[in-house]
């Protein structure tokens, strides 16, 4: 067989799914620079939404002068950072410029490739609606975080937790699906159903980066910072205090830390099965595949009870949320391997 030439690869099936591999390499990004944003207080530090002007950032003392003056209006800087110097402003405003910025790279590295995939045939006309929507959630992921953001304009000195944890939530969905497609384009749809417990563990895994963001977003981390128990209880007696119930689940940071490691005990309960499964497949991908999510499964559990005894150092929980996203991708690719004979 002849090797392909460089202008056929180009408009080749794999070439579309290495470029869906890199569009999820952004996101993966995004979702670190996002935690990184998070941790460091930064999220509330540019007030204005503007998608195409917004990507310059302020490039004199006047510019600077006016974005630093919006932000003393609210309610952070005036509980947490009163009196801030305009150089500490500067250290987390580009934290979330950057975060912005990746935002509208995604939305670049996508739409521009696409376009030439499409106008070639390597991306067929009956996959364009997939393609759309991928789009559409990428563009979604920027309304819903200046949703987000909004939510910490006022009376607030942090976003809405439930809102992070939508926000989060709306880009590891991203990120599954652009997996999902890339594979597709490389490795083939594949003829067989996808077991159900392959499914389950993708789900699993979800919930429990929800449950996660929840988490970061009380700053739960900093309470019960003892394991496996909870300062010597295996329920926190403030688990249920808060009124009415239903607050309890959305606002309270003993639950959302218990809530958190139960799922934690059901991920490493069912990646059991997924390896023993993994190990009966024999050699190939699904088999790696298997034992790559076992042990990712292994380094988040030893990373998460790290982050809780240390009582969530910055740059240990951002690491932290990264494997979560791996796992998840690694849960996907796992998924789909599944399908093929």
């Amino acid at each position: 067989m002849r090797p392909m030439s460089t202008a056929n690869f180009w408009k080749s099936p794999k070439a579309v799914g290495i470029w869906l591999l890199a569009v999820a390499l952004v996101i993966l990004a995004m979702v670190l620079v996002g935690g990184l944003t998070r941790l460091t207080g930064s999220g509330l530090s540019i007030m204005e939404w503007n998608p195409i002007m917004g990507a310059l950032p302020p490039l004199n003392d006047a510019q600077w002068d006016h974005v630093f003056k919006i932000y003393q209006q609210i309610t952070q800087y005036k509980v947490e950072h009163q009196g801030m110097s305009l150089d500490a402003f500067k250290g987390i405003f580009w934290w979330e410029w950057s975060h912005r910025l990746l935002g509208r790279l995604l939305g670049f590295v996508f739409l521009v490739p696409f376009v030439w995939f499409a106008a070639v045939g390597a991306i067929k006309r009956s996959d364009w609606p997939r393609m759309l929507v991928l789009f559409l959630l990428g563009g979604l992921q920027g309304f819903i975080g200046w949703w987000m953001v909004s939510s910490g304009f006022e009376d607030r000195v942090s976003v809405a937790p439930y809102r992070l944890a939508i926000h989060l939530g709306a880009a590891i969905l991203l990120l599954g699906a652009m997996i999902w497609i890339a594979l597709d384009y490389l490795r083939g749809k594949g003829g067989r159903r996808t077991p159900g417990y392959a499914l389950w563990f993708i789900a699993l895994v979800y919930l429990q980066m929800l449950l996660g963001a929840l988490v970061a977003g009380l700053h739960a981390g900093l309470v019960y910072n003892t394991w496996p128990d909870m300062n010597g209880k295996v329920i926190p007696e403030d688990a249920f205090a808060l009124s009415p119930f239903w607050r309890n689940l959305f606002e309270n940071p003993a639950l959302a830390q218990f809530d958190h490691r139960m799922v934690a005990y059901a991920v490493a309960a069912l990646v059991v099965l997924v390896y023993a499964r993994a190990i009966k497949l024999g050699k190939g991908l699904p088999k790696n595949s298997g034992k790559a999510a076992t042990v990712l499964v292994a380094i988040q559990i030893f990373l998460g009870v790290a982050t809780l005894l240390l009582q969530a150092p910055q740059w240990l929980a951002a690491v932290h949320q990264l494997t979560a996203a791996l796992l998840f991708s690694a849960a996907v690719w796992h998924a789909h391997e599944l399908k093929r004979p």
